[in-house]
């Protein structure tokens, strides 16, 4: 004598697609917990690490020389942080003195990239400065004077995008603003603030 299977019920079906359906889910949160606590994207670390004049001179009532800045580009992200559209600014009193493109690049996971931008400054008129203005510094015997100086500021952005998981992508601005003082005497850099 056979005996003859029934059919499963249509309570037993729903009930295993229902576990199924919570079993997803349920892998569906994990795997967001996980993206957005370990591959969250943060934008990268800029350091200005030095600021050097190579050349001025002030003539006539108008500045020029060459302006030189090194950073260092930190990406703490777990992916690579690729640049592009990215600039350095120079402006005094408000308007733009100078201005420098900064190619296109990748900076890879967790690595620093060190960066180097040189170009000169075109003349500009320099603000009335009072001949008694500036600290003077004693050597113990006469003293010398440093005389007035010049503040600029420097602008850096760097624009670009970390591709997580080869599927998110996330757009980054990343920027830095520096107050550079310069002895109008000689043109070195007296500080920088950033």
């Amino acid at each position: 004598m056979v005996k003859q299977q029934r059919p499963p019920s249509g309570r037993t079906n729903l009930a295993s697609c229902v576990v199924a359906t919570i079993f997803l889910i349920f892998i569906v949160i994990v795997v967001l917990i996980v993206f957005f606590s370990v591959f969250k994207p943060k934008e990268p670390i800029i350091s200005v690490n030095a600021v050097q004049l190579p050349s001025f001179a002030i003539s006539n009532g108008t500045v020029n020389f060459t302006f030189s800045q090194y950073v260092s580009v930190k990406n703490p992200n777990k992916a690579v942080f690729t640049h592009y559209d990215s600039s350095l600014q120079l402006l005094y009193g408000g308007n733009q003195v100078g201005f420098m493109y900064i190619p296109a690049g990748k900076i890879g996971s967790g690595r620093t990239q060190y960066m180097a931008a040189t170009f000169a400054v075109e003349s500009f008129p320099m603000g009335a400065v009072p001949e008694s203005v500036g600290p003077t510094i004693t050597d113990g015997l006469g003293g010398f004077r440093i005389g007035p100086s010049l503040e600029i500021q420097s602008r850096m952005e760097m624009v670009g995008r970390v591709r997580v998981l080869h599927f998110f992508t996330h757009h980054l601005d990343a920027r830095t603003v520096c107050r550079v003082s310069i002895a109008v005497s000689d043109g070195s850099v007296m500080g920088f603030h950033c």
